[in-house]
């Protein structure tokens, strides 16, 4: 296995796509374990992994937040977001982690909404008095809200890995999403206070109704998308049908739609779509081998003979999910390591939703922590910062995520509440 050790580490320092690394490893993986002729049911395994109902719902949400971002809606959302919280101090940083809020109930995507949102907040609020890299660190550290909030795709693929609910994966969402989102706010309130950061009263504001009939057809998507899931209306994969019928008739409000946004549109969620597809398809193949292997069966002996269970267990995984996050893509991380540590947490009881939820939140935390962090690469090219200043900026934020995702894995019913009021079989 140093032979696969060491083709790993050199394809990787290279460069190699992800997806053709690991699928080059399993293949040499089966090799050098003498079960080279397993390889011939791969196609079979492959389609397997992939031919999962809730996996259906992906290009679709995909698909949604392509269409409502191309057709003018985050202009309307940061009026609207001016209008409720634009008159406290630190207002821009309030506008900036409650469009996030709005934003993900449309994308689902940490690293779309830190893009989109940088090119508007970080130079509007430096005009406004603000640091440059604090502007930066607000936008990265608001946009791990997005895979919270529903809907979301990494909570799609955590779901098709190990088939929990992904209807209430998305309701199971909703609290953890809004309290990150007020302690976010607490923080940038005492930032605020303590550096002198404008807001308050006689602040220049938009003004309210006419910010939120603007901002209607935004708001109502992820309304219609919820409201399908908790009334029973529409599966998770229906729902995503639901969603862009509702983007088309809302971008008709805002700028209109062309039929070479449609295209753009169509071609970006296909990009994006085959990109994870092939990463799955890959790593379902060092699966196979890790069953033929009986590497699960090893690792729970292993677990059992240190005393590593219950509580325990569920913070041994957030370890290795929140060093995995600093350095892999989210769904790249959640493929290759939910399928190896999540079945022996639920063996012991741990409930697949609330499991669910603190995995994707810890996983998230990655993407604004050094060294790969994703939000803040995007942030920091969209805004022309240096990278390592805008990662100690967000330093603080990066803390206080920390302490909310300990709240989500000592307190359950934060996750859990809403989908058992909802009717979902939850522990």
């Amino acid at each position: 296995m140093l032979i696969v050790l060491a083709a790993f580490i050199l394809m990787l320092i290279t460069g190699t796509a992800f997806a053709y690394l690991m699928g080059a490893v399993s293949v040499l993986s089966f090799i050098l374990a003498d079960r080279a002729q397993f390889l011939s049911i791969m196609p079979q395994r492959i389609f397997a992994q992939l031919d999962v109902f809730a996996f259906m719902a992906m290009p679709l949400f995909i698909l949604t937040a392509e269409i409502m971002s191309r057709a003018g809606v985050t202009r309307s959302l940061i009026n609207f977001s001016l209008a409720l919280v634009g008159r406290f101090r630190g207002g821009l940083g309030h506008v900036n982690i409650l469009t996030s809020i709005f934003f993900a109930g449309i994308s689902g995507s940490a690293v779309a909404d830190s893009a989109a949102l940088s090119r508007i907040f970080v130079p509007e609020m430096v005009a406004r008095g603000y640091t440059r890299y604090y502007a930066g660190a607000v936008t990265a550290a608001s946009s791990m809200i997005g895979p919270i909030i529903p809907p979301s795709i990494i909570m799609i693929i955590y779901g098709g890995l190990t088939g929990a609910s992904v209807a209430a994966l998305f309701i199971a969402g909703i609290l953890p999403g809004l309290l990150l989102a007020a302690a976010l706010m607490v923080l940038n309130g005492v930032i605020a206070h303590v550096r002198k950061y404008p807001g308050g009263a006689g602040t220049d504001l938009p003004p309210f109704w006419p910010s939120l009939r603007k901002a209607l057809p935004a708001l109502c998507l992820p309304v219609v998308i919820l409201g399908s899931l908790v009334f029973g209306l529409a599966t998770p994969t229906e729902g995503s049908a639901i969603a862009v019928l509702v983007a088309l008739i809302a971008g008709q409000f805002y700028d209109g739609l062309s039929a070479r946004t449609l295209f753009d549109a169509l071609e970006t969620t296909a990009r994006m779509t085959g990109t994870i597809f092939i990463i799955l398809a890959a790593i379902s193949i060092l699966g196979f081998l890790a069953g033929q292997m009986g590497w699960p069966q090893a690792l729970s002996a292993w677990v059992e003979s240190i005393g590593l269970t219950g509580t325990r267990y569920l913070f041994f995984l957030l370890l290795i999910f929140l060093v995995a996050g600093m350095f892999m893509d989210t769904p790249v991380a959640m493929t290759l390591l939910i399928p190896l540590f999540v079945p022996q947490a639920l063996q012991q009881g741990i409930d697949p939703v609330h499991l669910g939820i603190v995995l994707c939140f810890n996983l998230c935390i990655g993407l604004i922590t050094p060294p790969l962090g994703k939000c803040l690469v995007v942030v920091s090219a969209m805004t022309e910062t240096n990278y390592w200043r805008l990662a100690y900026a967000a330093l603080p934020f990066i803390a206080v995520q920390m302490l909310v995702l300990l709240a989500l894995a000592y307190w359950p019913d934060i996750s859990l509440t809403l989908p058992r009021l909802s009717g979902f079989a939850v522990n």
